[in-house]
């Protein structure tokens, strides 16, 4: 595997990551949102990876040469949480039913927070793998000279 390639994949994984982090602050930020454009609460939304395969302008030389090919991640879709949204007794508010119950998302902000601080982790760990990768290509140019 070439180590532009090795580049591509923690391409893929930061994009992926970042992605992920956006809709994680996105929940958080409507954890209290009654009330949205499609009637009802927000309703949480997670992100779904899938492996995708990554291509260099010299991948497919590399793959008739090596025969390897190199896979990355990417996001497939994001789907929104199909549970019953969390009902409070609050008959002053704006959005209550006619008994009094407010609909809100169905949220763990503590939850929340767990998966983006795994997502800033994620991001980080190919970060650090795009620093060895160059690291590796600044020495592999040293032993050349």
């Amino acid at each position: 595997m070439s180590l532009f390639n090795l580049l591509s994949v923690s391409a893929s994984g930061m994009a992926a990551q970042r992605t992920r982090a956006e809709i994680l602050v996105e929940n958080m930020a409507n954890a209290e949102t009654t009330r949205t454009s499609q009637g009802g609460p927000y309703k949480r939304r997670d992100v779904i990876f899938e492996s995708a395969s990554q291509q260099s302008p010299f991948q497919s030389i590399l793959r008739n040469e090596m025969g390897e090919a190199s896979n990355g991640v990417r996001v497939s879709e994001v789907i929104e949480d199909a549970r019953a949204p969390d009902k409070r007794y609050l008959p002053g508010h704006p959005d209550a039913d006619a008994e009094g119950y407010v609909s809100f998302p169905h949220m763990n902000p503590a939850e929340e927070m767990v998966d983006l601080i795994s997502a800033t982790r994620g991001y980080q760990a190919n970060v650090s793998a795009m620093s060895a990768v160059k690291d590796m290509i600044h020495r592999s140019l040293d032993m050349l000279r």
